[in-house]
């Protein structure tokens, strides 16, 4: 699996968030984008992943930044775990084609044929600026993506920006 890099424009697509409403990412643009690649709902490690990034997301709007998670899973699955985890970001089902969207961003896992643990941060004009895959097993955390997502804000964000990027500029 090799997933697109830093510097690569983001491929553009559109996904089911419920069975009649779909997001493109070319909706997004103009703020900065998350995309949050993860194996399946209702998996232990996926389910502390998205739960840290539902309660991270006041420091992830601080930067005007839209989470996205992507799985194969399918809309009904996605409403019902959104539900069950009271979660408020974005999850759109790469259910069919099974993994395209995963697939045009490297993050496809064909052996077991679900969507790696890929992160990436894509910049207002569409580029890619930051990736990471985390090993299947283990949660990321988001200390990366807010790193990444501070390297990229405005200098008014970065001045006055989340809670996260003070403590980062006190520890220096």
């Amino acid at each position: 699996m090799t997933t697109l890099k830093a510097g690569t424009p983001a491929p553009d697509f559109a996904l089911h968030s419920t069975p009649d409403q779909t997001l493109s990412l070319s909706e997004l643009r103009g703020r900065p984008v998350v995309l949050v690649f993860y194996p399946a709902d209702w998996s232990p490690v996926c389910g502390d992943q998205l739960c840290l990034y539902n309660e991270l997301l006041p420091e992830f709007s601080g930067f005007d930044a839209q989470i996205v998670g992507i799985s194969v899973d399918g809309v009904w699955c996605h409403l019902a775990y959104k539900k069950d985890r009271k979660l408020r970001v974005a999850l759109l089902a790469d259910f069919e084609p099974k993994g395209a969207v995963a697939r045009l961003y490297g993050a496809y896992n064909e052996k077991t044929g679900e969507a790696g643990r890929a992160l990436f941060v894509i910049d207002r004009e569409g580029i890619i600026r930051w990736s990471y895959v985390s090993p299947i097993g283990i949660n990321p955390g988001a200390d990366g993506i807010l790193k990444a997502l501070g390297a990229i804000a405005p200098a008014n964000l970065r001045a006055s920006g989340s809670s996260f990027d003070s403590l980062q500029r006190q520890e220096i």
